[in-house]
Formats: structure tokens, C-alpha cells, sequence
């Protein structure tokens, strides 16, 4: 399966497929994932919204919340959140195929019909999407890439900034994870530079301690195990101060 990305050329991740997928994880990506897949070419938020009020408890369309993983990675995330809260759209967009097989199986095991996946770059969707369509914007342990000369590919830039507060609703939050302090310090900075978030820490464990909506997952486990410690953030979109003057 190819991709096809107008950020191709500026790629934020390395190979896009590791071991080969299993004979179920190449029937669930032939028959489950053209049922569920996103397309940035052809976006609308009421269309790609599960819209059975029977199924969703009632709710309206215009009332349905719709929060987006970029760079699910195992998936542990995007289907915690799906099961925790039925009400809401869950999208997730992922380059690697077999992360997005692990979506797949998960999600036909749990038989969750509240997630939307894209196989390709998170930027694709935040860029085809009109504004204010989205409740949360989850970025969590993104490749920090650490080399200087690599700088460039990191996902947090004053663009991709732009975008989330773009398509965020009033009030909407951008969760943001890291483990590698330098790349919290370089993002922290930029996020702080836009104007249009607000994040007020009282005390150190307001972003060392993980809260119990945000489960933990493999890659957290990991890195715990190496002696990084996670650094957790919500951010929440208002106005950016404006610096005309009269």
C-alpha cells in the first residue's frame, strides 16, 4: 500500500513498514481499514463522524467530540481512549504499517466503532481539515530526533503549531509527551512562542505525573525502564495576544 503525502518531502519518520504482516493483518487491512480509513482529500467531519444516535447514546452529530492521535504508534492510546469514551470520534493517523495493523486487530477484537485511522502523515489530515473541527490534538513520544542536523524533521514547529490551534475548537486541548528533555525544552519553547495556548503548572508534578485519563503504553514503559522519566502536558487553545498597535 502506498502513501501519498504533500509532506513527503519535508518526511518526519523513518521506513514505513518492519516484519511482515500476518495472513489476519493483511485481511483486516484489505477489508477492515478502506471501511474506517480517513481520506485529506475528501474530509468532512460530519461525514467521517459516527452519526447512529442509538450507537453513540443519543448524541447529535454537532454534539459529538472528535479527538486525533498523530503517530498512534501501538495503538494503546488511540483504543484506551475509543473504550473510555464511546461518544466520541477517535482518529488516529500513523506512517507505520504495522502500527496501523495493531490498530486494526485491536480494534476488531474490542469491537470499537468510535476510531478513524489514516496510514500516512498526521499533517496530511491537520492541513485538509477546516477550522475549529477538532475537541483534542494527542501528540505523545514523537521521534525526537535528536541529531542537530535532524532538527529540521521534528514534528513540533512553529507551522505544525499553527495548525493544531487552526483546526482546535475554543477552549480545545493539545496534549503533548515527550521523554527526551531536550525536545520538551525545544517544544515547550515554540508552543510558548505561538500565543494561543495556555498552560499553567503549579507544582512539578503537574507534568511529571501522568494523569488517569492518559493510560500508559509500551514506549512509556520503556523508557521508564531506561531511567527517562515522561513529561506530560495539556495545553488548551485560547486567543493569541495580538502585538498590533493602534
Amino acid at each position: 500500500m502506498k502513501m501519498s503525502s504533500p509532506h513527503k518531502a519535508n518526511r518526519l519518520y523513518g521506513r514505513s513498514r518492519g516484519r511482515p504482516l500476518g495472513t489476519h493483518q493483511h485481511y483486516l487491512m484489505d477489508h477492515l481499514y478502506p471501511n474506517i480509513s480517513l481520506d485529506p482529500d475528501n474530509l468532512s467531519v460530519i461525514d467521517v463522524a459516527i452519526d447512529s444516535e442509538i450507537e453513540r447514546g443519543g448524541a447529535s452529530q454537532s454534539e459529538q467530540e472528535i479527538w486525533f492521535e498523530i503517530g498512534f504508534g501501538g495503538s494503546e492510546h488511540l483504543i484506551w481512549q475509543a473504550q473510555q469514551n464511546p461518544k466520541v470520534t477517535l482518529w488516529g493517523a500513523e506512517p507505520f504499517v504495522n502500527g496501523l495493523a495493531k490498530a486494526l486487530t485491536a480494534i476488531e477484537r474490542e469491537d470499537l466503532d468510535n476510531i478513524r485511522l489514516y496510514l500516512g502523515d498526521g499533517r496530511d489530515i491537520l492541513t485538509s481539515l477546516s477550522s475549529e473541527s477538532l475537541a483534542r490534538v494527542f501528540v505523545l513520544f514523537p521521534d525526537p530526533w535528536s541529531k542537530a542536523r535532524h532538527h529540521k524533521r521534528r514534528l513540533i514547529d512553529p507551522e505544525f503549531i499553527e495548525h493544531v490551534w487552526r483546526v482546535l475548537k475554543p477552549g480545545g486541548h493539545f496534549r503533548f509527551a515527550s521523554d527526551i528533555i531536550h525536545y520538551v525544552d525545544w517544544s515547550l519553547t515554540r508552543i510558548k512562542a505561538h500565543g494561543g495556548f495556555e498552560f499553567t503548572p503549579k507544582v512539578q508534578k503537574d507534568w511529571r505525573q501522568r494523569p488517569d485519563d492518559w493510560p500508559s503504553t509500551r514506549y512509556l514503559e520503556k523508557a521508564l525502564r531506561e531511567g527517562r522519566a515522561g513529561h506530560f502536558f495539556e495545553f488548551t487553545k485560547i486567543m493569541p495576544q495580538t502585538t498590533d498597535k493602534p
